[in-house]
């Protein structure tokens, strides 16, 4: 076979490997925070954050947001789950929503003592339900601003681990993948039309590691500068063999 030949055969084989690995990586949360509705309270410093309504009518949302900077500008993601793990429970089984946030918010010093249910006074820097950062920046929504629609919505019952993936998941980390300054991460919303459904996930600060809040990710990069260019000899090869 002449070399022009075998050429071509390597890159036939070669250039569609190297398009088609596909790199995954799990990332721990960077930040997260619990806001409560009754009040200036905030948890960022804590070791448990909630999502839904407690038995007395009031309601609990938490932040949470990952640093995925370890992922190569204009790579296509092909895959991503969110991993919360539950660990408190008032009973029954209700839906918990990851909705996109829009706008940054933060994660500062206060923390909740106990099971963390009550929150503690935030401190400069935390998001609460009314400020973004207290006590400078208010959300131009109180309870936060984000999108509407679920990105991903889990039926939560029991204490366990539980999972958010899919279609919206995959392209709220697209979108922070293409413009990291958007990426405010997740607010988890629980069921909010009456008491008693409010749960407990373990944070970052979670002294049990495998606990944490996890997102897995899969993307496949853009083509090495090396595949491009056997793809573009045996381009060349196949030409001359034509003529």
């Amino acid at each position: 076979m002449r070399a022009g030949g075998i050429i071509g055969v390597l890159a036939c084989v070669l250039v569609p490997c190297a398009l088609s690995i596909a790199d995954t990586q799990t990332f721990v949360a960077t930040r997260d925070n619990t806001m409560y509705s009754e009040g200036t309270f905030s948890n960022g410093a804590g070791i448990y954050m909630f999502a839904g309504m407690t038995a007395q009518n009031n309601r609990r949302r938490a932040l949470l947001t990952f640093d995925l900077s370890a992922i190569p500008a204009g790579s296509t993601i092909t895959a991503a789950t969110l991993r919360l793990q539950m660990s408190r429970s008032v009973g029954g089984e209700y839906a918990v929503g990851v909705h996109r946030v829009l706008a940054d918010w933060g994660s500062a010093g206060s923390d909740a003592t106990a099971n963390e249910g009550m929150g503690a006074p935030a401190q400069t820097g935390d998001a609460t339900w009314t400020h973004r950062f207290h006590n400078t920046t208010p959300w131009a929504t109180v309870g936060g601003d984000f999108v509407g629609a679920a990105s991903a919505t889990k039926l939560v019952d029991d204490v366990g681990a539980y999972f958010w993936s899919g279609a919206g998941v995959e392209a709220d980390v697209q979108a922070w993948v293409d413009g990291a300054a958007s990426n405010f991460g997740w607010i988890l919303v629980g069921e909010e039309a009456f008491g008693g459904t409010a749960k407990r996930f373990n944070t970052r600060e979670n002294g049990a590691a495998s606990t944490r809040p996890q997102l897995t990710v899969e993307w496949i990069p853009i083509p090495a500068p090396g595949a491009a260019a056997l793809g573009i000899v045996a381009a060349a090869c196949a030409a001359r063999r034509r003529r």
